[in-house]
């Protein structure tokens, strides 16, 4: 008898070992959300860090990535359920203080953003882990183990060994059961988190979620008008470059997109000739409305690429074009701009030194200074087709270290204007360069 509640209790013990439920768990219930944001001429990151319980704190700071100063940054968070909103002011730096905030509902929230005269609303969802039905059968299952074994001990210290067995097996049963679900529980589709949004079946032939265009199979591709304010902005004068996301199957504003690489969306703007290039973070200013500010520094065409990706629907590039007309004073030169990464030259390794149409080629190019990640990676490659009609992105996803390596296929033969991004402790570093391709089966 007491082998066997010995046995039983060395069972239980790695039973409790081993109950960890996280394994099903939603992964985004209690993740930190970062989304990149370029207002009042910086280049930010704001930091919502998750939380375990509501009511509770959420706490946001804002990291700066560029040389900021004293940049404050106002915050609102506003329930979209009920319309309750708390207010707090962070600072943009290097190692941002969290400012904490209360919120009282799991759900849909909107996150005010003020800087200089800028505003941005970001939609986000406070996510709380409820637990799985497992965890209620795991350590119910060891509670009422627990108090049979007790009961089983005492019994059979008075002398009553058939009760005494009838409690042990008891307390067996609950041990097989918690020892079940611990094998059999990562296997089960996990419950989504409390404040998760609704999951809408789609019929055959249905139209769902006519709102947001949402159909059978995904929702369709974002049909997008680019814009600047004012529609002939001059060469060295601040403008607003503006992006108007509509869908195509209902001619409604898309206001559903997703992080991608911790922004709504990357924008890359280049001068037709290359030797122009922004890559920033626009502001959500409206329900489908992205806008961006900024100043170029020679007049002429500029080509202007939208990263993004809807709900349900995968990842596109909205593509436009602008004018810059000449400047209005006599005084050419370009004012100041922190959002205006710093420029270096670029001296690449290219294996094959010749690259190919088709064929990977490895781009490796020194750092220098301490090397951050930004937007969730060591380094970005941004590569666009002299003629405009091709852009990519691609990462570095190794380690920050004194080199950055890229591997890309080109799809054409042709010259390529390329830029690498990193981040440094106090500047983002674009070093660009050109690339000529050949056509495969061209002589090297």
């Amino acid at each position: 008898m007491i082998r066997v509640l010995r046995v039983l209790l060395l069972v239980a013990v790695l039973t409790l070992a081993g109950a960890a439920p996280a394994a099903a768990h939603n992964v985004t219930a209690g993740a930190d959300l970062r989304i990149a944001q370029t207002i009042a001429g910086a280049e930010l990151t704001i930091v919502i860090k998750g939380t375990t319980r509501v009511p509770g704190p959420l706490r946001i700071g804002v990291i700066a990535f560029g040389p900021v100063t004293d940049l404050p940054v106002g915050l609102e968070v506003r329930s979209v359920a009920d319309g309750r909103t708390v207010t707090g002011v962070a600072r943009a730096a290097r190692d941002p203080q969290y400012v904490q905030l209360k919120v009282d509902a799991t759900g849909p929230h909107e996150l005010t953003l003020r800087a200089g005269n800028e505003v941005a609303v970001l939609p986000f969802r406070v996510l709380v882990d409820r637990g799985s039905a497992g965890e209620l059968l795991i350590y119910g299952g060891l509670l009422v183990a627990a108090l049979l074994l007790v009961g089983g001990l005492l019994t059979g210290a008075l002398a009553r060994p058939g009760p005494a067995m009838l409690l042990a097996g008891g307390a067996a049963v609950g041990l097989t059961v918690a020892a079940m679900v611990v094998v059999f529980e990562p296997m089960l589709p996990a419950a989504p988190p409390d404040g998760a949004a609704p999951t809408v079946a789609a019929t055959a032939g249905t139209t769902v979620g006519a709102a947001a265009g949402a159909q059978t199979g995904g929702r369709p591709f974002t049909q997008g008008r680019v814009a600047t304010v004012p529609a002939r902005p001059a060469s060295g004068a601040e403008f607003t470059l503006r992006f108007d996301l509509i869908d195509g199957s209902t001619g409604r504003p898309v206001d559903d997109l997703v992080l991608h690489h911790e922004a709504l969306a990357h924008v890359v703007v280049t001068s037709e000739d290359g030797r122009f290039f922004r890559h920033v973070h626009p502001l959500r200013t409206a329900p489908g409305r992205l806008e961006v500010r900024m100043r170029t520094d020679r007049p002429g065409r500029y080509l202007a690429y939208a990263e993004l990706e809807r709900e349900d629907s995968g990842g596109q590039l909205v593509t436009g074009s602008f004018n810059v007309g000449d400047p209005v004073a006599s005084d050419t030169s370009v004012p100041s701009d922190a959002a205006e990464t710093p420029v270096e030259a670029a001296a690449p390794l290219l294996r094959p030194a010749a690259p190919v149409a088709g064929r990977p080629t490895t781009i490796e190019l020194g750092t220098s200074g301490t090397v951050r990640p930004w937007l969730g990676m060591t380094g970005h490659l941004i590569v666009r087709s002299q003629d405009g009609t091709f852009l990519g992105h691609i990462h570095e996803m190794g380690s920050p270290g004194p080199r950055l390596s890229f591997t890309f296929s080109f799809p054409s033969a042709g010259r390529y204007f390329a830029w690498a991004q990193y981040a440094t402790t106090d500047r983002i570093v674009t070093m660009p360069f050109t690339v000529d391709v050949t056509a495969s089966g061209s002589p090297s």
